[in-house]
């Protein structure tokens, strides 16, 4: 773990320069309802950003069910908790998976984050502010439905992806999901992903269904990021908690992600939202 933090240190001091500090993305995945694989659709979408060149840092930022290093098959000693009582800083929480991958794992921490005191605050915003310009893309997997600690993350990130199935109960949470969000008269940028699709034209009629009706009755345009195909190899590289588009890089699921991925980076992020980890921060502290 000490070599893990030192090279993150030497990171750092590479990219010391104002010129190099990237265009951070901030991104949140998330779902209206659980089980519908967002967790392993975010971290091989993150794999797939990078393998397109993209520095990336995935944030499990799942309360109840963070499952981002099980899914690696990596157990991670630090998490948001150790930063939060100040026993470390942000660079020994991340911790370095398959591919050189970034990642935070999750932790009861999430729940303390929103009870901090001002100099706890303080601090910890100072902390996550060092992330700012070092990544393309920091990915926020979220927890499913709308708790406070999940509309936090929606709301204060640049874009959040929303994944759904085909099932009927997934495309009404979905809706249920986005409709609560534009009700706060909040402006986020959302992106649909369908995961578990029979074929593609199973997935297309359920982006349509939510599209059509978000469009109808809330004014709110969705773009589609994509269609992830029902893969019984992903099943596979989830018992053998191996990244599905690593241990089966050719089956239809590897495939479709890297589709979804060049999607995301062909579409701008939203230029009114675009102030990165600091924009997020203050977003996320100001909203109730």
């Amino acid at each position: 773990m000490n070599d893990q933090a030192e090279a993150l240190r030497q990171l750092v001091k590479q990219n010391n320069s104002q010129s190099q500090l990237k265009n951070t993305r901030v991104v949140t995945v998330t779902s209206g309802k659980g089980g519908v694989g967002k967790s392993n659709f975010s971290l091989n979408f993150a794999l797939s950003l990078q393998r397109l060149g993209q520095k990336v840092l995935v944030f499990d930022a799942d309360i109840g069910m963070a499952n981002i290093d099980v899914l690696m098959g990596q157990t991670t000693p630090y998490n948001l908790y150790h930063l939060l009582t100040q026993e470390k800083t942000i660079w020994d929480i991340i911790a370095v998976g398959p591919e050189g991958l970034h990642y935070i794992a999750g932790g009861s921490g999430f729940k303390d984050l929103l009870e901090l005191t001002a100099e706890q605050l303080e601090r910890f915003a100072g902390e996550i502010e060092k992330l700012h310009g070092r990544y393309d893309v920091i990915l926020f997997d979220t927890g499913a439905g709308l708790s406070k600690e999940t509309v936090k993350f929606i709301t204060a990130a640049d874009e959040t992806i929303v994944v759904t199935t085909p099932e009927p109960t997934s495309i009404t949470d979905a809706y249920a999901l986005i409709k609560m969000v534009r009700a706060m008269h909040i402006d986020v940028s959302f992106k649909l992903v369908v995961n578990r699709a029979t074929n593609r034209k199973e997935g297309q009629q359920t982006l349509d269904k939510i599209s059509l009706v978000a469009k109808r009755f809330l004014d709110t345009e969705l773009p589609t990021l994509g269609i992830m195909f029902d893969d019984g190899n992903v099943s596979s590289a989830v018992k053998k908690q191996i990244p599905f588009s690593i241990c089966y890089p050719s089956t239809a699921a590897s495939k479709a992600v890297m589709e979804i991925a060049r999607s995301f980076l062909a579409i701008q992020a939203p230029v009114q939202q675009s102030s990165g980890i600091k924009g997020f921060l203050s977003k996320m502290f100001r909203l109730a």
